[in-house]
């Protein structure tokens, strides 16, 4: 006989509506969403029992942006990522440095770019005096990352909050229930995607991918899948003590990281010099990790730097060609799509516009209205479903293909009826 835990429940069910944001509609939800509630159920009570044990993954190769291998999780198990991801962090968030941008409410690819060019700004003193940028990254970083050692920085830092005052005036281990965390991580971190997977493709498919980004190639006990929420918090949380060390002891003001992609701006070219090796040192002793030989880069403000898929330069950033490229390439797949005679479904429009509106969005945050207005010009068979603003900043459909109000609301009534009608009962025992 178990005793119902309410807060478990309700904490079950927001990770589940988080966990399928983003994945409506896909084979692996449907599949959940036959038996929503017994499975949500099941969820629970194994979470609760502490018996839960994450299932298989299904690993292939994408090549876009790059050639990169993804696991992808069952669906029950992202619903346990997102429950745990909105334990962990609230009380992470507050040890992040300001310039950490992945993974974390208002922060990203553009705030990134941003403050790189903040920070030129600042050391150049609006561009009237030298300065140098330092970038670099860490060689195989998803691949490198030692679990004993991420697992032990995770639960220290949690047990030293766990008496601190949360916002609401609770202390944290009140907030939630720190037993289950521990299970979980213990659970998530440890497990190894490798043994229990599915490979989807051919073999040949892992040609020309180098064995530093491949979990097959992983030194034994190291290794995270791309392809987790968990996976992405945990990136952050490994470096999180490596960010203080360059803030805080190596004194550089001018610092910021995206991952594993990191710079420093200083006015001093022979201390950007020094420091690549006080933090190739401070890697390898404390996190296991190296810096990557082939892609230091030192340089003036003045000759530029690639960050994020941008080149920032005095004055002006413009989109890296291989944005572009994509962008083209993207704009042309919708475009034959939009050319066959059979209308495409709703649920694909709305793919399509989602698609092309990102692209769009992205880069005209840069200077690029000729690319912009070049790529919009091909796109000809776009028009039969839309049209772009004058700007060409944005593919709005047109009434007759976008989903009504009516079918949004719906969505968004489905979505909070466990709270107007109280959540489902579990079983007793």
């Amino acid at each position: 006989m178990h005793e119902t835990n309410p807060r478990l429940l309700e904490d079950v069910f927001r990770a589940y509506y988080a966990a399928r944001k983003n994945k409506r509609n896909t084979l692996n939800q449907l599949n959940f969403e036959l038996n929503l509630e017994s499975n949500l159920i099941r969820l629970y009570e194994e979470l609760r029992d502490k018996t839960y044990r994450t299932g298989k993954a299904i690993t292939f190769i994408v090549t876009k942006p790059v050639k990169r291998e993804i696991f992808a999780a069952d669906f029950r198990d992202r619903v346990v990522h997102h429950l745990l991801f909105n334990y962990l962090a609230p009380i992470f968030e507050r040890t992040f440095i300001y310039d950490s941008y992945s993974c974390r409410k208002g922060k990203g690819t553009l705030f990134g770019i941003e403050r790189l060019q903040h920070h030129i700004r600042s050391c150049s003193r609006n561009y009237t005096a030298p300065c140098y940028i330092l970038k670099m990254d860490i060689q195989g970083y998803f691949m490198s990352i030692n679990r004993e050692i991420l697992f032990r920085i995770v639960t220290d830092k949690l047990k030293s909050y766990a008496s601190r005052k949360s916002p609401d005036g609770k202390r944290w281990e009140e907030v939630f229930d720190y037993d289950l965390v521990m299970y979980l991580l213990e659970e998530i971190v440890f497990f190894d995607a490798v043994e229990k997977c599915v490979v989807k493709g051919s073999p040949l498919d892992w040609n020309d991918l180098p064995p530093s980004k491949s979990l097959f190639h992983s030194p034994k006990g190291c290794g995270l899948p791309i392809g987790n929420l968990t996976s992405q918090l945990f990136s952050n949380i490994y470096l999180n003590d490596f960010d203080h060390y360059v803030k805080r002891t190596l004194k550089m003001p001018y610092y910021g990281r995206y991952v594993d992609d990191f710079y420093i701006v200083h006015e001093d070219k022979e201390e950007l010099k020094a420091a690549i090796g006080k933090i190739d040192e401070y890697l390898v002793r404390n996190l296991d990790l190296r810096i990557h030989p082939k892609k230091i880069y030192l340089q003036s403000y003045q000759k530029g730097v690639e960050f994020l898929g941008a080149v920032v330069k005095p004055y002006r950033t413009y989109v890296k060609n291989r944005t572009k490229a994509n962008f083209y390439a993207s704009l042309s797949y919708w475009d034959k799509q939009a050319r066959q005679k059979e209308p495409l479904s709703p649920e694909k429009l709305q793919l399509m516009r989602a698609s092309v509106n990102s692209f769009l969005g992205h880069i005209s945050h840069y200077k690029s209205r000729k690319i912009r207005m070049k790529a919009v010009e091909r796109a000809v068979n776009l028009r039969r479903y839309g049209y772009f603003t004058g700007d060409c900043r944005k593919f709005v459909l047109k009434k007759e293909y976008t989903l009504s109000k009516t079918y949004l609301n719906e969505e968004k009534k489905n979505e909070n009826a466990w709270l107007l009608f109280g959540p489902l009962k579990p079983s007793k025992a």
